[in-house]
């Protein structure tokens, strides 16, 4: 009698095992699916902020509750005349802006009139060309690498859709010397 009560005892926890880790598992895969996603960099269009090889994980649900903003670093699906794998870029611009740059600098034109140069202490080496774009449509943002002479982005005359970012750069994983939090600029803070 007693043998019988162990095995079924054995037998409850068991199943009891099997079932906290099939939940536990799936768990894991859900948050994979539609929370985080691990993307890797590749090129150079984001030195030295990010590099060739990093290894980083993408915040997929943070747009959900707040728009994207300036200074965030997204990675995106590219346009589809572009024919690539995903992207990673800061966003630069917002919808109604218009970005131009002159001798290097980056200045919006911002939706209310004002003007804003933006302080980049990330870039190395900025632009090369001047460039003057249009007026950003709505729900559509201006994105730029940070190794601007190198970097295919929206000075080519293009504007990311908002439903073609994947998310925002969260956390660097890879290599073990780069691991942290990913540093996104808060222009507007440094500018009231």
């Amino acid at each position: 009698m007693e043998e019988e009560q162990d095995k079924s005892s054995q037998i409850r926890t068991f199943i009891r095992d099997t079932i906290t880790v099939l939940v536990v598992a799936a768990v894991i895969i859900l948050v994979l699916q539609f929370v985080i996603q691990k993307f890797v960099v590749e090129g150079s269009s984001m030195n030295f902020t990010l590099h060739d090889g990093q290894q980083l994980l993408v915040n997929k649900i943070g747009y959900k509750f707040h728009e994207p903003e300036r200074g965030d670093i997204i990675v995106f699906h590219p346009p589809s005349e572009i024919d690539e794998d995903d992207f990673i870029k800061r966003i630069i611009g917002l919808p109604g802006e218009k970005v131009v740059i002159a001798n290097g600098k980056v200045i919006i034109h911002k939706a209310d009139g004002s003007l804003m140069e933006l302080d980049e202490p990330y870039i190395t080496r900025p632009a090369n060309r001047d460039y003057e774009g249009e007026i950003i449509p709505e729900g559509e943002y201006f994105v730029m690498g940070d190794n601007r002479v190198n970097s295919s982005d929206s000075r080519t005359g293009w504007t990311l859709k908002e439903e073609d970012i994947i998310g925002k750069a969260w956390i660097s994983v890879w290599p073990i010397g780069d691991w942290g939090l990913i540093a996104n600029h808060d222009y507007e803070q440094e500018n009231g």
